[in-house]
Parts: structure tokens; sequence; C-alpha cells
């Protein structure tokens, strides 16, 4: 497309648009320069620590602010089966890759009846897993393999549960009526299990960082949860990402302004797998939070998803930039 060259903001435009003749180009548009014509910023990969198996879209509840836009109806990403999965693993030992850990996401994982044996295999290949669950009733089905799965490799497993806040009311704002108590059930037996845990809270309520996690302290002390809510790798407590709030744009010189390697932002180190609805096979794509945004798909191998992330969506700006999250968190 011809660059055509900018004019200024009409009366009464949207601050955050400009004119370039036609057509009308908005922040994050361009994936090599902002809005404003600065370099936009990027991010290498440099080793593939994390692969990310998104096990499909499904889930048995819809959340208010859900960014994949999970429920019982969306299957816009297809389940992956144990055999596609397995095609990955494959591809990292047959090349050597650097990659340490495994993270299961959905949707619900557990929706998907190949999970168990992915994570198993998985484990069995000596990956670290990490699996991110409501720990509702989709899990509970699977009591029996998990506590087998618990025996054989302890700590090589981690079951991510999400308890947006520590109070019934609020976290039923964002998952909905009905859904602390099945919730809190499955949270108390993993611990009672002794199995490796890790909560997944929410910060869209505004509250102080310190005051957010002494609550969830009490919280886990008064139902005899083993977890440090001090702990920023147990309790993750994550930035919101609503589409509806406007974010900066990150240019290359943020990394210094910011004080930030980009190294350290969590696709420098990690790339999704994930299979859209009626496709033949599945994809990869540069991040968890961009399942659908094809800017972001490569290939069908992870050796052809090295290529370089442009920072050209909100979510890049709002959640990892400058929210500081990342999905999979280390001590």
């Amino acid at each position: 497309m011809e660059d055509l060259p900018l004019k200024e903001p009409e009366t009464g435009s949207d601050e955050n648009t400009f004119v370039r003749s036609t057509p009308r180009l908005k922040k994050f548009d361009d994936p090599y320069q902002t809005l404003k014509g600065e370099e936009r910023g990027y991010v290498d990969l440099t080793n593939l620590e994390t692969l990310w198996i998104n096990t499909g879209t499904l889930c048995n509840i819809a959340c208010e602010n859900c960014y994949i836009e999970s429920s019982p109806r969306n299957d816009r990403l297809a389940y992956i089966s144990h055999a596609e999965a397995l095609a990955y693993l494959d591809e990292i030992e047959r090349n050597a890759l650097a990659t340490r850990e495994i993270g299961l996401t959905g949707g619900e994982p557990f929706m998907n009846r190949d999970t168990i044996k992915i994570i198993e295999t998985s484990l069995e290949r000596g990956f670290q897993v990490i699996v991110l669950t409501n720990a509702m009733r989709p899990m509970m089905r699977f009591q029996e393999q998990l506590l087998d799965l618990n025996h054989r490799f302890g700590s090589k497993m981690t079951l991510r549960v999400s308890v947006d806040h520590y109070k019934p009311d609020l976290h039923e704002e964002e998952r909905g009526p009905n859904t602390w108590k099945p919730m809190l059930d499955g949270l108390v037996w993993l611990s009672k299990n002794a199995f490796t845990i890790d909560i997944a809270g929410r910060t869209r309520w505004g509250e102080n960082e310190a005051d957010l996690r002494d609550g969830y302290a009490r919280f886990f002390k008064d139902h005899g949860i083993a977890i440090d809510a001090q702990s920023p790798k147990q309790l993750v407590l994550f930035p919101e990402m609503a589409t509806d709030v406007a974010v900066p744009e990150i240019t290359t010189k943020c990394w210094d302004i910011l004080g930030i390697n980009p190294k350290d932002i969590m696709c420098a180190t990690s790339r999704m797998i994930v299979k859209r609805k009626g496709a033949e096979k599945p994809a990869v794509v540069a991040c968890t939070l961009l399942p659908y945004d094809e800017k972001f798909e490569y290939a069908s191998t992870l050796s052809e998803s090295t290529k370089r992330v442009q920072l050209n969506h909100p979510f890049c700006s709002k959640f990892c930039v400058l929210g500081g999250g990342a999905c999979s968190v280390k001590e």
C-alpha cells in the first residue's frame, strides 16, 4: 500500500485516530511503526523455553472478561488431539530445542478428554507441565488419573487454578453465579492431596497489591490451602485486558524508558499451538493471548515460528509490557 502522508486529526475525531487520506489508520495497525511514526517495539525469540498447547476454546463456564471468549458454545479453536500434540513434542526432541515446560490452556483443558494423555506423555518425556484450570467439574472427572500422575511425577506437574478474587461475590462477578463452591471444592481437593498448585487472580477491581495478597492469604489459611500468597509464582495476579481501554503503543525507545528487557517478554521464550475449527492441522501462534489474530500466526511447525514478533496489539502493551504479565512465571 502506498505510504500516504499523515494529516492532522479532524475536529471531533477519536483522539487515538489519525487520517492518512484513505484509509484511516488507528493505533496498532502498522506492524512496523506507531501512529506517531516511531519505530514499533518488537521481540525476538531467544529460546523456546515454554510451549503452550491450547486444548480448545470450549469451557464449562463463560467468564465476563475472558480474553479468548471461552464458553460452552465457543469452539473456534478445536480440541487438540494427543497425536497432534505428540508431533510437537517429537519436533522438540528431534531439533534439540531448549523447551523445558509444556503449558496447557483453553478454554478449560479438562473439557478435552485427550488432555490427560497429553499431560502424561509430556511428563514422561521429562518436561515440566503446567495446566490452567478452573478446578470445577471437568477437572474432577479425572481425579483417579490426576492422583496417579501426582504420585508418579509430583512437582513436575502444576495445576494453576483461577480464583479471580478471594471474595466469593467478586469471583462470581467474573465467573458467573454458582461458580465459587465448585472451584473451592476442587482447590481444596488438590491441596489436601498434595498437588503442586498455583493460583491465578485478577487485578480488575483496582486494589492495592499488598492488600490483595493479604486477602488471599486469609482465604488460603481459612480453607487450609497450601499456597504462599506473597509468592509471585504461587499467586499470580494478572492485569486486565479490557479491549475498550486505550493503551499506549510500545516503541523501541520504551525499553530503556521503562527499564524493561525485551528478552523478558513472554514471546521471547514461548509459542502456542492452536487448531482452528475446520483446519486440517494445528498452527503455531506467537502468544497465548492472541489465538485468533492471523497477524500473529506462523506456520505449522516450531522451526518456522522463530519470526520476530512486532508488538502491534493492545494486549502486547497492556498485559505484557506495561502490566508485566506472563503466563509462565518464574520465582
